[in-house]
């Protein structure tokens, strides 16, 4: 079978050598941010060549059109401490109920895993080897109770950091728009990118230090180690999907509310600092937008490693959008998102293939439903390699669907002719038809990878659609960024050349959040699949027979959840918006001067 050419050594240098690169990356790029003050200059230095203006000594709309470059500057900061104010308010509501959740779900693990042996504290059978003695169950759920803990206590503060970068980029990003749109553009992408990086680099090191912590007391015990890990991604998982749909559910309620009496009934124009929806509706842009080898240390690290690679490959992409080439026109800003998506899935099949190829033995043995399965490491490559590729077919479709450079959206908004219910109609009917292309990416994914690799190869096929996580979550990033920026620099009052430079980066932006969507959704259904063979292999289930009524009903009870669920969302959604509009129309009815514009809303 061979052995692999990257020592243990080696595999333990490496993965967090790279998180920490991610690390300082990611700082580096918000000292960049940082540049740009949201202070206003002092008018001793206030001239227009003045190299202490704003950080940079460039022309500004402002002095162009004579406005007032200090009450500009004062308004932004003011309105970016309220976005920033209402999210960490909001933020820290949710984590509550998170933290209940989180400590009675932790229990349950602990019981229900426990109670496989009736809490037995001996030694086991392997499951991989009935020859061998493995950890009792009772370790395995102890074991596992914590690192369910650490991955959720990893996506909180991820969540956290992610929320404080958004809200404080927003408004350097109005400012930057001043000077031109590139300007804006990569203050909004370098945001991103802190993001991106902070969060991909912070979740490796955090379960590199928990496999290395939990190897020292299950040693050899190969099975009892990865099966304990798992508990990591269940809780990153877990909070995740509170931070998305909490956050969705507030956001698109402020945006209703805000639309519905702002727009419709008092007849004023979108992001109004007369309406007090509009800092709701910023707040919620950026609390929702913003988850076995033959027992050889460094192959069991495998997925570590291509995460690892990720991080350097990603690093290098970054610098194709904020260095090496410069955003001159609004037309640019698209083009510019898609080619980091070409770049980083090019440079990681390169990454992906030097690690397969000195970090796997050329052949391995996994198991597959009780059986042996021989694998060479080229097949490995090739079931990576095809869940990276499917990820940016679906990136490429996603934005074809979404993007106003193309028809489907032009169409749809040519719909809008013949009022609100032709556009809904042509709307969906489009968005149904979206889902073709992905879906036979991803069935080509699994089909090929299973081929190869069986169970092993769709997760790993699924870790190839997410191995340029750290590009995918800055590009997810730029969106609710500059969505704000949009929204700061109508309420600051700034000039429409500065609104219309913001809206161009908000418009890519919408682009790019169905772009992160697609990739999660994809790699969702992988894993998903991963995950049952898991289960169906660790449960000792030799077949699965749709014909038989339990598996039957099964299926479509399971089809018939995301219905459930999007349905108790969305009715949420409206619950939140009919209390809004309420709010909103309470205040414009009972502030003196508010919609005369002397009056603050609440």
């Amino acid at each position: 079978m061979g052995s692999a050419l990257l020592p243990d050594l080696g595999t333990e240098i490496f993965i967090p050598v790279c998180a920490v690169i991610g690390i300082a990356f990611a700082l580096f790029q918000w000292v960049l941010v940082s540049q740009v003050k949201l202070s206003p200059v002092s008018p001793s230095s206030g001239s227009r060549d003045s190299p202490n203006k704003n950080g940079y000594n460039d022309y500004l709309i402002e002095e162009e059109e004579g406005l007032n470059d200090h009450n500009v500057v004062l308004k932004c900061a003011e309105i970016q401490n309220a976005i920033s104010e209402g999210a960490t308010s909001f933020l820290f509501t949710e984590y509550k109920y998170v933290g209940i959740f989180m400590v009675g779900f932790a229990a349950l693990i602990f019981v229900f895993l426990g109670s496989v042996e009736g809490f037995s504290t001996k030694p086991q059978p392997c499951s991989y080897d009935s020859q061998r003695t493995c950890k009792p169950a009772l370790a395995t759920a102890a074991f596992s109770t914590i690192s369910f803990l650490l991955g959720a206590v990893t996506s909180v503060v991820s969540g956290f950091l992610g929320m404080k970068i958004a809200t404080y980029a927003n408004a350097r990003t109005t400012l930057e728009a001043r000077k031109g749109v590139g300007k804006a553009f990569i203050v909004a992408f370098r945001s991103g990118a802190v993001m991106g990086f902070l969060l991909a680099a912070n979740g490796l090191v955090v379960l590199f230090i928990t496999i290395n912590v939990f190897k020292i007391y299950y040693g050899e015990d190969w099975g009892g180690l990865f099966e304990s890990i798992t508990g990591y991604g269940l809780g990153g998982s877990s909070m995740a999907l509170f931070g998305r749909v909490g956050g969705g559910i507030y956001t698109k309620a402020a945006d209703v509310g805000a639309d519905l009496v702002g727009k419709v009934e008092r007849n004023i124009p979108e992001d109004d600092p007369r309406n007090p929806a509009v800092i709701a509706d910023n707040v919620g842009d950026n609390v929702g937008d913003i988850a076995g080898i033959d027992h050889d240390f460094t192959g069991m690290l495998y997925p570590l490693l291509i995460s690892s690679m990720g991080i350097v490959v990603c690093l290098i992409t970054t610098l194709f959008a904020t260095d090496f080439f410069e955003i001159k026109e609004v037309t640019e800003i698209e083009p510019a998102l898609k080619k980091q998506l070409i770049i980083s899935t090019v440079l990681m099949t390169v990454g992906i293939a030097i690690i397969t190829f000195i970090s796997v033995p050329a052949t391995f043995t996994i198991f597959n439903f009780g059986t042996q399965k021989v694998v060479h490491n080229w097949q490995l490559f090739l079931c990576v390699s095809v869940g990276l590729w499917a990820g940016l077919i679906i990136g490429f479709v996603t934005e074809y669907y979404t993007s106003n450079a193309y028809s489907p959206v032009q169409d749809v908004a040519d719909s809008c002719r013949t009022g609100a219910a032709t556009n809904v109609i042509f709307g969906l009917a489009l968005g149904y038809k979206s889902v073709i292309i992905p879906i036979f990416a991803i069935a080509v994914s699994i089909y090929v990878s299973f081929s190869f690799a069986a169970m092993y190869g769709v997760a790993v096929a699924a870790l190839g659609m997410l191995s340029t996580i750290a590009t995918g979550l800055a590009i997810d990033a730029y969106g609710p960024i500059s969505d704000n920026a949009g929204g700061i620099a109508e309420m600051a009052g700034m000039s429409h050349r500065v609104r219309e430079r913001t809206d161009a980066l908000d418009a890519a932006g919408n682009t790019t959040a169905a772009i992160g969507k697609g990739f999660a959704i994809g790699s969702a259904a992988l894993v998903s699949l991963a995950l049952f063979g898991a289960f169906v292999s660790r449960a000792s289930i030799s077949k699965v027979d749709v014909l038989t009524p339990k598996v039957f009903i099964g299926l479509i009870v399971g089809a018939m959840l995301p219905y459930w669920f999007s349905a108790m969302t969305m009715k949420s959604v409206g619950s939140a918006a009919l209390k809004m509009v309420e709010e909103v129309r309470r205040q414009f009815n009972t502030i003196p001067g508010l919609m005369e514009g002397t009056a603050k809303p609440d």
